[in-house]
């Protein structure tokens, strides 16, 4: 139960009791005017309430996590049929039908490469249509219903693992892209005939009710295009107001070599081209030597696009899969102008951390004690384990390491594989820094780039540079040299509304593998919220976060991975089961704010930044358009913890048109929902009656 402190205030007396400014600085909304009848030396008072209209004040005690009981695990009641039969190791949110409930994307990993044959207990597709409502937050299988999933042949069952969205037609409602990951390529398909073997990549787009049809041009059904898709991020990368795609591809199979990752501009009716090269996005062939300089295509798992150098010009990250680089296009015109984006992983710091000690891993120490003429071999002391158990296989015999000596010792190989990959103001100092989960084997080690935060320093010769924060720092995911860690989901945001961000980390399917939730504490450091009073999760594999109930703080939506239970059966769960947690926090102060882009702007604002003023802290964050492996992605409303603040000073929103235009609301109320639209000096509140 909650057990807020409440003051509901209707005068401009109680204004003050609320903490809210009652002075004219806050009438840039409402301007007062004088008659013709006023003299030069009159001097007028500011009567207009800038809060005209608006519903009352609400000043809440301010709420901090603290050893207490946060999310209840509220799965059976959550589903309008039978929760075993909810499956998914990918899931996104976004309101579907304009009610401001975000609705649910789950998909299956049993569902790569086949249609859906809507077989009860085998689904692969789920669309879930939030109906919270007296009985709590439940959610109703529309997927049949949506038409999301009519392929071009007619079937209602088309295949799609990535999914986000966006309001691609700019008509107020959101359209999704559905992403196909296949277990192979085409790049040698003969004819289009045969690149429609299989469902292609495809954008749907809404009638405003949550039902869902093909555009005529099949824009992904392409030999470029038609690939093995790892992930997909909308942006409006030249700020035309047209929402474009960036797509990152990987690839299936031993010795399969990596792929070109691929920009499409859209038109705004639902097509798309590449524009990948005329962009500036060009990496070389793929060879030992472009592999070690990082110019070469990469395994790409995940894929981000956001602004991290708040220059108002989107850049766009990819994270790899195979201990190589990770990717940074820095955007805005570059050099002579003809291009837009400069690749700068290296001299930003983003192609990985900074340990590249690989005399830490155990395979090389091993390698080492048998082979000790080797290069470098003298830098490894003693092998810290019983080499015999390191022999890689069965059936290999005792010798055989996870270790190629030559290539090993490279900067390429002392990096991560990375699934998780998001931007989001950590430390609210006004820039987007970084969260990146990675997969981490105890044999490797520390120079695996672990699961981390990385800090953004700003702008150094129009490079932005980054940090990255080590566990010893900030005490989060700190390194497990015992068990295998698989950190490929999960997610930034303040689940107690303090005006701290905190991580959630899903941890994939290897043996002790749950979701771990971390708090931000007031100096910036991290402690892990125990599973007892945090979220228990077994083999969690991915996350989305939302205010799906519509009370004021953020609830978690996790699916589960069974692909390797074979090695910790008694732990897994029978299916890849979906789990709703409850956020039952102490109802503090917040603000929800969703955005409606206008006159230049995509419709959804992706890509917009807005700053939140309150209780002499400001907040910054960005609307996003997807992120990391098979498309993750939170509900488009951004949400701010506001601490002890019951009053916003200011709320600034850089809209992402061509001019970047600025707009500020100085007469927002707290604890509410919060619609704006550019353009319009006046907060709507959509969900009060």
């Amino acid at each position: 139960m909650r057990s807020p402190f409440v003051i509901l205030c209707g005068s401009l007396i109680c204004l003050a009791a609320c903490g809210q400014n009652t002075t004219s600085t806050a009438a840039t909304a409402d301007s007062a005017t004088t008659g013709d009848d006023s003299s030069p030396g009159d001097v007028i008072a500011d009567t207009v309430d800038p809060f005209l209209g608006a519903p009352p004040a609400i000043c809440r005690a301010g709420t901090v996590w603290k050893d207490q009981k946060s999310f209840t695990d509220i799965t059976p009641l959550a589903f309008s049929v039978d929760v075993t039969q909810v499956t998914g190791v990918s899931i996104s949110s976004a309101d579907i039908n304009g009610d401001y409930l975000p609705d649910l994307s789950v998909r299956s990993s049993s569902g790569t490469g086949k249609r859906e044959n809507w077989t009860p207990g085998k689904r692969a597709i789920w669309l879930l249509k939030n109906v919270s409502g007296s009985k709590g937050m439940q959610f109703s299988d529309v997927t049949k219903s949506s038409g999301l999933m009519t392929a071009r042949d007619g079937v209602n069952g088309r295949e799609m693992q990535i999914v986000v969205f966006g309001d691609v037609d700019n008509d107020g409602d959101v359209d999704v892209f559905c992403g196909d990951s296949i277990p192979y390529d085409l790049p040698n398909a003969a004819t289009p005939q045969d690149l429609f073997k299989q469902d292609a990549s495809e954008l749907m787009l809404n009638d405003g009710k949550g039902h869902f049809a093909l555009p005529p041009t099949a824009s992904f059904a392409t030999k470029d295009l038609r690939r093995s898709l790892g992930a997909a991020s909308f942006v409006d990368y030249d700020r035309d107001g047209k929402l474009d795609l960036w797509l990152g591809y990987m690839t299936w199979g031993a010795g399969t070599t990596p792929i070109p990752d691929q920009l499409v501009q859209g038109d705004g009716a639902g097509n798309f081209i590449a524009t990948t090269v005329a962009e500036g996005l060009v990496t070389t062939s793929y060879t030992q030597a472009h592999v070690e300089d990082g110019s070469a295509p990469h395994h790409t798992w995940c894929t981000a696009a956001c602004d991290v150098d708040n220059d108002g010009e989107p850049d766009l990250l990819t994270a790899s899969y195979g201990r190589d680089f990770n990717t940074f296009w820095h955007g805005g015109f570059q050099g002579d102008g003809s291009t837009r984006f400069v690749q700068q992983m290296h001299e930003s710091h983003l192609d990985r951390d900074d340990n590249d000690d690989w005399t830490t891993n155990w395979n090389a120490q091993c390698w080492c004690q048998d082979h000790p003429t080797d290069a470098e071999c003298d830098k490894c002391g003693p092998p810290e384990v019983e080499c015999k158990y390191l022999a890689f296989g069965p059936p290999y015999p005792p010798g055989t390491y996870r270790w190629n000596h030559p290539t090993d010792r490279k900067p390429y190989r002392l990096s991560g594989n990375t699934g998780l990959l998001t931007c989001a103001d950590i430390d609210n100092d006004g820039d987007l820094d970084l969260v990146e989960g990675t997969i981490v084997h105890p044999d490797v080690g520390p120079s695996s780039d672990p699961t981390r935060i990385i800090r953004n320093d700003g702008v150094s010769n129009g490079i932005p540079q980054f940090t990255t924060m080590h566990a010893e720092e900030n005490g989060l995911r700190p390194l497990d040299r015992v068990n295998d860690v698989g950190d490929m989901a999960g997610g930034v945001f303040d689940f107690d509304n303090d005006g701290r961000l905190d991580v959630l980390i899903a941890s994939s399917d290897y043996p002790g593998t749950h979701a771990v939730l971390f708090h931000q504490k007031p100096d910036g450091t991290f402690e892990e919220v125990p599973i007892d009073l945090g979220i228990d999760h077994k083999h969690a594999h991915g996350a989305t976060i939302a205010d799906f109930d519509r009370d004021g703080d953020l609830d978690v939506v996790l699916g589960s991975s069974t692909m390797r239970c074979n090695l910790s059966p008694t732990e897994c769960y029978k299916t890849e089961e979906v789990h709703v947690f409850r956020n039952d926090m102490p109802q503090g102060n917040y603000v929800q704010i969703q955005l409606a882009g206008t006159g230049g702007s995509n419709a959804s604002a992706i890509g917009a930044h807005v700053w939140v003023k309150a209780g002499g802290v400001t907040q910054m964050a960005e609307v996003g358009g997807g992120y990391g492996l098979f498309g993750q992605q939170n509900d488009l409303v951004l949400h701010f913890g506001l601490g002890q603040a019951c009053a916003i000073d200011e709320v600034k929103v850089r809209w992402p048109d061509g001019s970047l235009t600025t707009q500020t609301w100085n007469n927002v109320r707290a604890n509410y929902l919060v619609k704006l639209t550019q353009g319009d000096s006046k907060p709507a509140y959509p969900l009060v009656k």
